[in-house]
Order: structure tokens, then C-alpha cells, then sequence
């Protein structure tokens, strides 16, 4: 099972707005959003819930890609979350998130005995390219037991 169907299986919202998992590695993911009339806001572009539930999914999914292979000693918790919109989106829009701190650096932390927190940065664009959203979301693995 790919980390897109994983997270569409077990993660509603991510299966309500039909997202798709276009790419997802260690180094970075890549979640679209459809453009959809039923999540539209009052203006006829995506309601800003389903762009914050864009973004957060992208970084979801590159902490999995990241930090799969600890899940057997951690789980991954989103500890806090900004957004910001900067301009109006329109139609279908994509997330592409990356890691803010190298993945060794983190996994030597847990491999430390402590809980190491990571932030992850997301873009919001439109399809012309233009930046409508940016979003951190900072991440931890949380030791088991």
C-alpha cells in the first residue's frame, strides 16, 4: 500500500476531499486538491479548511516517507500548525512539502532516548503557479511505551 492510499484509508478528510498523492518521498510530497463545488468558500475557490487540510495531509505524508521505518518505536504527532493565504485560489491547488531539518538529525535524537520535534513547510499553488498558501506544521515522534 502506498503512503496515499495509507493516509486515504485511515484518514477520512483526506478520503472526503479526494486528494491525490501525486508524490511522496523522504525529500518531499506532493498532495493536490480537486477543484470541488462542494468545498468551495463564498468567493467559488476552495474553503480555506480544505487547503489547511491540503497542507497538513502533504506534510503527513512526507513524515511518513521520512520516518516509516520508526514506527514501530514512535508515533508521529503534529504538534502546531500555521497557515497563511496569500493570495485567492482558484480551481484545483497543489501542496508540496519538504522537511525542514535532515531526517538523520531527527532519527539521532530518538536514537538519543529523546523527543525530537521537526518542522515541515508547505506551498499552496494554484495552477498558474502563483503561491496562495504557505503553512508550517512542526512534528514529533513520540517514543512508544
Amino acid at each position: 500500500m502506498s503512503i496515499g492510499e495509507m493516509l486515504a484509508a485511515t484518514v477520512p478528510m483526506a478520503r472526503t476531499l479526494n486528494l491525490d498523492f501525486q508524490e511522496t518521498s523522504p525529500d518531499k510530497a506532493v498532495v493536490s486538491l480537486p477543484d470541488q463545488a462542494d468545498y468551495h468558500n463564498h468567493v467559488g475557490g476552495p474553503h480555506a479548511g480544505a487547503m489547511f487540510t491540503l497542507g497538513e495531509s502533504a506534510s503527513g505524508a512526507i513524515v511518513l516517507a521520512a520516518f516509516g521505518d520508526q514506527l514501530a518505536r514512535a508515533v508521529p504527532l503534529a504538534v502546531s500548525a500555521e497557515i497563511a493565504y496569500k493570495k485567492l485560489a482558484m480551481g484545483p491547488v497543489t501542496a508540496t512539502a519538504t522537511l525542514g531539518r535532515p531526517a538523520e538529525d531527527v532519527v539521532a535524537e530518538l536514537d538519543a532516548g529523546e523527543r525530537p520535534e521537526f518542522p515541515v513547510t508547505i506551498e499552496i499553488r494554484r495552477e498558474d503557479g502563483a503561491v496562495t498558501g504557505e503553512m508550517k506544521v512542526v512534528w514529533t515522534l513520540r517514543p512508544n511505551g
